[in-house]
């Protein structure tokens, strides 16, 4: 299934892509995509799409995740990123935060910070836990996650590696974690470790890359860190970066107002953002 929420920002309705690529209302059936239907999708499963309700126009998208617990992102997880970012490929995984104010639509736009001069872009693989995860092991793993979809780890570099401290600062801006447009369910996608991801900034390829060069693939990574905390239904998790990105070039290359970003996953979906100064 490709399930989706759509409507106003902040009165999201639960929706459904069916096979023709129409947006199916879900009202009847649940109330969100959220925690407690990604326990269990099997009652969605069991419906004849054909019975929902068409919505009709274009509506506006927005992340395919409500009332998400956690963000949780994993740092320096493409050993070609990483050389990029002038840093070695961890011994174990560089596990931050990213605050959830900062989750939008995958086509809302991207706000850039007042003062900001270092606002950059990072295509990822995101995936959703559907089932409580704590102290699994890998061969465990794959049957706590619900489903998987696209993000955008927006950045502001200058706010994550030279003013001190952690990194979420410079990861938890308003709207910088577009997420969607769906949330593909784990079993419409047998291979995880093996898509083909990309971003363009103005129609240029900045990024063209395979989930396949991961160095922690998803099973390692909710084993890893189910042993640390507990995953709940609903936690979201964004895996890492191919290399492109603008901190990567020489000279180094950052977003500004009216740059139109578009990055997508196969078989995931794609995202196009419109860079804006934030007010």
């Amino acid at each position: 299934m490709k399930l989706v929420r759509y409507g106003a920002r902040g009165a999201e309705k639960p929706g459904l892509i069916d096979a023709q690529g129409r947006l199916r209302d879900l009202s009847a059936h649940v109330r969100d995509i959220a925690g407690p239907v990604l326990a269990d999708l099997s009652p969605l499963a069991a419906l004849d799409p054909a019975t929902l309700p068409l919505v009709e126009g274009n509506p506006r998208l927005g992340a395919c995740v409500g009332n998400v617990g956690k963000f949780i992102c994993i740092g320096l997880n493409y050993s070609d990123h990483a050389a990029e970012s002038g840093m070695a490929v961890p011994p174990e995984p560089v596990i931050f935060a990213k605050y959830t104010s900062a989750i939008c639509g995958p086509n809302d736009p991207i706000l850039i910070p007042r003062g900001s001069e270092k606002t950059d872009w990072e295509v990822e693989l995101g995936f959703v836990i559907g089932k409580t995860a704590k102290y699994v092991t890998e061969a465990e793993a794959m049957a706590h996650v619900a489903g998987y979809f696209v993000v955008n780890d927006v950045s502001e570099r200058a706010y994550q590696t030279e003013r001190s401290g952690q990194w979420s600062k410079g990861k938890s801006s308003d709207n910088f974690g577009p997420t969607g447009p769906w949330l593909v369910t784990a079993d419409e996608v047998p291979e995880p470790n093996n898509l083909n991801m990309w971003l363009k900034v103005n129609g240029e390829t900045m990024q063209s890359g395979s989930t396949a060069t991961m160095v922690y693939q998803v099973p390692f990574l909710v084993s890893y860190l189910s042993q640390f905390f507990t995953l709940h239904p609903g936690d979201i998790i964004s895996t890492g970066t191919p290399p492109g990105v603008g901190m990567g070039m020489k000279p180094p290359r950052y977003l500004k107002a009216g740059d139109v970003v578009e990055l997508g996953i196969d078989g995931l979906g794609s995202q196009r953002q419109v860079c804006e100064n934030d007010a």
